[in-house]
């Protein structure tokens, strides 16, 4: 199996060339990928309403939000040929962010194969500089199609790649039959459950949000009884004395995972901003296994691509176009960026967005070669404000590191309408829940706008619930929404008032 993983570094390597070359030359580099889309804006009815003739009418190319291109790229359904590209549109994704409403993102083959080659990228350094990988068997992220009217979206990690590499890579694929066609979340935990289970040879786990496999590693442990009587049969392929380990370490409490799967060696997920605690978690619970961010990886583009060797996040410079706008709006190009600044990410890319604001905040932590690495911080503008105070995501994230929460916790502060105020939602603590919501209180009272907002009677004492259970219930409720499991992101912050029922359904969990 090694020598077969080596010959797939062999096919990967003509792109990690070609992109190691481009990180000596970003300023060549995007020079040459702004005239690419440019040429495919000028083509497109949307270049030609704006009149551009050449890269010399970039600045013309207004900076805009979904909001804006949403007529464009939908009109009144979504439509194979749109007027942002002259190439056919292959399919919509939507995404499933943090804030505002699901988007309807286009997929070109263009756009497509801007993911492959970041793909290609990403494995070839993890083959060179990686884990000495040896089995290859992956679990790439799966998510159920509960919301069955939107069974259009991707649901699996690999279907943003070409069709050869789909190909290539579905032999050493985890995946139990129909599993992406189920519609029941507790069945698709059951089912994801049995097949982990088996794979005895798993050596990568390639997921999005961390909390996601942290709700199927808690169904395994809550349900480890059942599970047994279930494998008792399935693992029989196996040697006698081998399964019965296995079925003995399910029967552990805790479970030990690296035991369980002793060949892992590889978890890919998101590990920064919102993500950073539970990817964390994911880390104590896999002592030895590489947890590695994903980088900077969104429906719309790919944006930066983790490289062991480079230490950071580089950007996908030789794919997608990048432009930095700054606090102050003063707008920079790639080359230009400063070691230690923050700046939000203006993108162009080859699916017909063009300067488009994804609203995702950087700092510049160090150059790999001659390019920026980019760090993702969160969101830009993620800011609650029920009645003048203000609270932006990044002051909360410090006021609950303050408070000493446990390590890996999962942590989450959203707002009630009425009466106003705040509830911090914790899935463990050592602290009571009364101690915390004074805590809570002081840490937030640090903010001039809310502690005069306390000060005035306007909002009511924070609350804090404290159940194992949040996180999926958090997600399950927002699947109900049409978002995709796989792919959730729960913010730190939440902007928008937390509903009546859904606040019930996790005080009814509370400890």
């Amino acid at each position: 199996m090694r020598s077969i993983i080596q010959l797939f570094g062999k096919l990967f390597a003509p792109a990690y060339r070609r992109f190691e070359r481009a990180l000596n030359y970003p300023e060549l580099t995007q020079l040459s990928v702004q005239q690419e889309i440019c040429d495919r804006l000028m083509a497109s009815d949307y270049g030609k309403a704006l009149k551009i003739r050449s890269v010399e009418d970039w600045q013309d190319v207004p900076i805009v939000d979904y909001d804006t291109l949403e007529p464009w790229i939908l009109g009144q359904e979504k439509r194979q040929q749109i007027p942002l590209t002259t190439e056919p549109i292959l399919f919509y994704e939507k995404t499933s962010g943090s804030s505002g409403a699901i988007k309807w993102i286009p997929y070109t083959l263009s756009l497509r194969r801007s993911f492959n080659q970041m793909f290609c990228v990403w494995a070839y350094d993890l083959i060179k500089n990686g884990p000495r990988f040896s089995t290859g068997k992956i679990y790439a992220c799966i998510s159920p199609q509960l919301n069955v009217a939107d069974a259009s979206s991707l649901q699996d990690d690999l279907d943003y790649l070409d069709g050869w590499l789909r190909w290539l890579l579905r032999p050493w694929l985890v995946m139990p039959n129909n599993l992406n066609h189920l519609h029941n979340a507790q069945e698709f935990k059951h089912q994801l459950a049995l097949a982990l289970l088996q794979a005895e040879k798993l050596e990568i786990i390639s997921i999005w949000s961390p909390s996601f496999l942290q709700v199927h590693l808690k169904y395994i442990q809550e349900n480890q009884e059942l599970l047994q009587q279930e494998l008792h049969n399935k693992i029989s392929r196996v040697g006698v004395a081998r399964r019965r380990h296995r079925l003995q370490l399910l029967g552990e409490n805790p479970i030990p995972w690296t035991q369980l799967w002793s060949n892992l060696k590889l978890i890919s997920c998101w590990d920064s901003a919102n993500a950073a605690d539970q990817a964390k978690g994911l880390q104590s619970q896999f002592p030895g296994v590489l947890v590695q961010g994903k980088g900077l990886l969104a429906t719309e583009a790919p944006m930066t691509i983790p490289l062991i060797a480079a230490g950071g996040y580089v950007p996908v410079l030789d794919e997608v176009f990048f432009e930095f706008e700054d606090n102050n709006g003063s707008v920079y190009r790639l080359h230009e960026l400063q070691q230690g600044e923050e700046y939000t990410i203006i993108l162009s890319q080859k699916g017909g967005l063009y300067r488009y604001r994804i609203g995702d905040r950087i700092r510049v932590t160090h150059y790999y070669r001659q390019t920026p690495c980019l760090e993702f911080l969160g969101r830009h503008q993620a800011v609650s404000d029920l009645v003048g105070e203000k609270l932006q995501s990044n002051f909360v994230h410090h006021a609950l590191h303050s408070m000493n929460l446990p390590e890996g916790c999962f942590k989450s502060l959203v707002s009630l309408a009425e009466p106003p105020q705040y509830i911090l939602l914790l899935d463990s603590a050592a602290t009571s829940k009364e101690i915390l919501a004074q805590q809570l209180d002081e840490a937030l009272s640090q903010s001039y706008h809310y502690q005069r907002a306390r000060s005035l009677g306007q909002l009511a004492p924070p609350q804090v619930i404290i159940s194992a259970q949040i996180p999926e219930i958090l997600a399950l409720h927002r699947l109900r929404s049409g978002s995709i499991w796989g792919g959730i992101k729960h913010p730190i912050l939440a902007t928008s008032p937390i509903s009546t029922e859904l606040l019930q359904e996790l005080q009814r969990t509370s400890s």
